[in-house]
């Protein structure tokens, strides 16, 4: 309990007193401030693409792409190939008896960046009637529909934010051919909505793609008669196909890109903490030689070296504490919700908002703290160390 209560008074003593040492305490506070800030932000980034990207699509609806094919953009399909799909077992039928299925054709096209100014890829697709259906978020919030054989898009609420000239009525030229925007849609934030959206027999002549197609999206009678409809179109020979459930294909997608944003993300905070170490170890050994006389006085009546220790510990953690929770308010104030767009693996622009999660503030936070106890440590046990005549001579 003695030990305990040294601790505890000689704690409140160095905390107490950090006011009067404000520039040696500011030098640790900013630099784990700024280890958090960055680390939360390019983790951000992470999070905020993983969601917008693994939260697209559905169970209860298939992708079908060509046998080998890892992005849609590398897929085809003939127009014989996309009506075996479509009549696979499996897929649900509608009121007519029709299959509710679309064959889609997917195109690069360039646009230019609000931000920057500068051309950035961006996905144009074109659709059957049914695409609007298979995507059960979707609601046109400004404009309307496309009609069908007229060079009509509509714009996702994303791609609208992040390019230039996508403002509802615009016309606007890829290649030698001229659109007008005639709607707006959102689907809950998802990678539908950094795309624009046409007739796919329009687009099919426009970029002179025949009769071809590159994916197949179709809507099953449930998850799971997904099997089924695999195993249908694995036995028939007139398809070479991969099939893949609507979320299990974007969640596949986002991981290259995260892994990539984290592999750089966790080597730059490394580096960035190993120069907040040294700015905490700094700080701490300009307090311990600033309160060499207070600490040979503590020693002298009676303070063991083991209760100093722990309070230079603890006064090390309270400046990380610190430093800590103004990186993640920075990172959440600055970052949080705050619109980008990155490529994806089809090369088109991805228009996603930064996360700054209560998780990733913990991680922040506790990745704070561990800079401050290493940043504390060898000053504590110096402080520990000095023997009383010695500290004393030096005054």
């Amino acid at each position: 309990m003695r030990w305990l209560r040294q601790v505890l008074a000689l704690t409140f003593l160095n905390v107490r007193t950090l006011p009067n040492r404000p520039g040696s305490s500011a030098v640790a506070i900013v630099g784990i401030a700024a280890v958090v800030a960055v680390f939360a932000g390019v983790l951000s980034m992470a999070n905020g693409f993983e969601r917008t990207v693994a939260g697209t699509g559905s169970d209860d609806v298939a992708i079908v792409l060509r046998d080998g094919s890892t992005t849609e953009l590398t897929s085809g399909l003939s127009l014989e190939q996309t009506r075996i799909i479509a009549g696979a077992p499996g897929v649900l039928r509608g009121a007519d008896d029709e299959p509710i299925a679309s064959a889609e054709l997917f195109v690069i096209v360039e646009m230019t960046k609000k931000s920057t100014g500068t051309g950035a890829n961006i996905a144009l697709r074109g659709i059957q009637p049914t695409g609007y259906s298979l995507r059960k978020r979707v609601e046109i919030s400004a404009g309307r529909r496309f009609e069908a054989g007229r060079y009509e898009v509509v714009v996702g609420r994303g791609a609208q934010k992040q390019f230039v000239g996508l403002e509802l009525g615009n016309t606007i030229r890829f290649g030698q051919t001229e659109w007008t925007i005639v709607g707006v849609f959102e689907d809950g934030g998802s990678v539908f909505e950094s795309e624009l959206w046409c007739d796919v027999r329009v687009l099919q002549p426009a970029y002179r793609r025949g009769n071809f197609f590159q994916t197949v999206r179709a809507q099953l009678s449930g998850p799971q008669s997904l099997g089924e409809f695999e195993a249908a179109l694995e036995e028939d020979p007139r398809v070479e196909v991969d099939v893949f459930s609507e979320r299990e294909y974007y969640a596949e997608q986002a991981e290259a890109v995260t892994t990539f944003i984290r592999f750089v993300g966790y080597p730059l905070a490394l580096l960035m903490a190993v120069g907040a170490i040294f700015a905490a170890l700094n700080t701490m050994y300009s307090s311990v030689s600033s309160r060499a006389r207070e600490i040979a006085t503590l020693r002298a009546l009676g303070f063991g070296p083991t209760p100093i220790a722990v309070a230079t510990l603890v006064e090390a953690t309270v400046l990380a504490f610190i430093g800590g929770v103004l990186g993640g308010a920075l990172a959440y104030v600055g970052m949080n919700a705050r619109t980008a767009s990155t490529l994806d693996q089809s090369f088109s622009q991805v228009v996603f908002n930064f996360a700054v999660t209560s998780e990733l503030l913990v991680q922040g936070l506790l990745a704070a703290l561990i800079v401050g106890l290493i940043g504390g440590l060898f000053p504590a046990i110096r402080a520990a160390r000095v023997p009383v005549a010695v500290a004393l001579r030096r005054l």
